[in-house]
């Protein structure tokens, strides 16, 4: 039977409750029923074009008939079974090929179902790792001010975004917080220096592990290009001197890639984008291109040794890490990266994807056009010579009550991000090119000029 608008949205208001949404009279969230490529529909048949890859996920699309294809194939050989002291044939091979993408050592890879969970685990490893090398004291972790890990008890204490840890205190204890790479509010002189500025950025790190105690500190989590505040590119350096930081002090580097891994930013791992080595990998999203839920905590062989001695076991596990239909998918879809050539796709259209957003610097609300590769943040403002940004009220206003809905009722889905300073953030799929971009421009700039007009 098909249930119509109506009846759905009389349902969902009645039984679902969604994910950081605004509930009550009024609010009626849109109903989405399909994709194909890079648009969507909702169940008024009305497309959209999908500026954010469903949630940073989508990379190479919609309706790929062959990813569903592979789930189907995997669950009727084998639908489910645990990694609990036992393997499937898809978690080894997907191990193995994740492996061969990494940097470094990074070979050793535990399953997850998501970035969140990713994260978690890899503060439980460098919590155990460094238990079992006899420096039990080292359990603190760094992380960036605004910087989004996850919703987990310890992966939300890593996160920077205070209004987002206030309802779930207490939290783990543990983390503490350094500046992030935002140079468009640095202050001067950096903001006109991005080597300076990115390694004033890292010596903050060392600053922060010295003050703590770098007995304490265990492990600093970064994302290759931070998302929440508006996805802010590493400077010049800036990861150069935290690997040293890092080594220094033998504090473990966590590259949380839950958003910039599997071609965000070009290559399967952004770590390998901006010339780093970390000690652990977390990603998860983009592995499935969300056809199937997966995720991952990529470590190297040094962290995995303590426990290879035949007695030792990480304490830690998720009933459906490294579900077998979620692996087989994960393998067809890495399938089409490298048949399609994704990752070069990115590369070779980054560049026009960049120069097409940054027409948009000719209005006045546009303070900031920045970003990497297919992910991109748009910072508005209230005062562009002054930088001013808006006050609470006026972002309550301007984002939540105008944008968000102007644009998708213009046929754009994207994110209007207030968590730090006001963006509009795009991270298309990434088979997406030239028309796709020409197409988020143009209703952008329609929809940011009269946001404008309301200031």
């Amino acid at each position: 039977m098909t249930r119509t608008t109506a009846e759905l949205d009389a349902s969902a208001a009645k039984h679902l409750w969604g994910h950081f949404t605004r509930h009550g009279a009024g609010v009626t969230p849109p109903i989405i029923t399909r994709g194909e490529g890079s648009t969507i529909w909702d169940s008024n048949g009305k497309s959209y074009i999908d500026g954010l890859s469903g949630l940073f996920v989508v990379q190479v699309g919609h309706g790929r008939e062959e990813l569903a294809e592979a789930a189907a194939k995997q669950a009727k050989e084998l639908a489910f079974f645990p990694l609990w002291s036992y393997v499937t044939e898809p978690a080894v091979e997907l191990a193995e090929r994740l492996a061969g993408y990494a940097p470094g050592d990074l070979n050793r890879v535990f399953f997850t179902t998501g970035g969140g969970e990713a994260v978690e685990s890899a503060w439980k490893l460098a919590k155990q790792y460094f238990k079992k090398v006899g420096k039990p004291g080292k359990h603190k972790v760094i992380s960036r001010a605004i910087a989004y890990h996850g919703t987990p008890q310890g992966a939300l204490a890593i996160t920077g975004i205070p209004a987002l840890k206030e309802p779930f205190e207490p939290l783990t204890p543990g983390a503490f917080r350094v500046p992030n790479t935002n140079i468009y509010r640095a202050p001067a002189p950096l903001d006109t220096d991005p080597k300076a500025f990115g390694i004033w950025a890292a010596d903050r790190i060392a600053e922060a592990i010295e003050f703590e105690g770098p007995d304490s500190v265990a492990a600093v989590f970064l994302e290759p290009v931070q998302n929440a505040g508006g996805c802010f590119p590493p400077p010049p350096g800036y990861f150069e001197r935290v690997r040293e930081i890092c080594d220094r002090y033998d504090v473990l580097l966590v590259s949380d890639e839950v958003i910039c891994a599997f071609g965000r930013i070009g290559s399967m791992f952004a770590c390998n984008d901006f010339g780093y080595v970390p000690d652990i990998i977390t990603c998860a999203k983009g592995l499935t291109s969300g056809y199937s839920p997966i995720g991952a905590m990529i470590a190297s062989d040094r962290l995995f040794e303590p426990f290879d001695d035949g007695t030792s076991s990480f304490a830690h596990g998720y009933t459906f890490g490294g579900h077998p239909v979620s692996a087989a998918v994960a393998m067809a879809n890495l399938d089409i990266f490298e048949r399609e050539g994704i990752n070069a796709h990115v590369a070779d259209k980054a560049p026009a994807f960049r120069t097409t957003l940054e027409k948009l610097h000719d209005l006045p609300i546009v303070g900031d056009v920045r970003g990497e590769g297919f992910f991109y943040g748009i910072e508005l403002v209230k005062d562009k010579a002054t930088k001013e940004t808006f006050s609470d009220a006026e972002a309550e206003r301007i984002l939540r009550g105008f944008l968000s809905t102007a644009l998708f009722d213009a046929g754009l889905y994207c994110r209007a991000d207030d968590r730090g300073d006001p963006v509009v953030q795009l991270a298309p799929p990434l088979i997406c090119g030239q028309k796709e971009f020409d197409e988020m421009e143009q209703i952008l700039r329609s929809v940011l000029t009269e946001a404008g007009n309301l200031i």
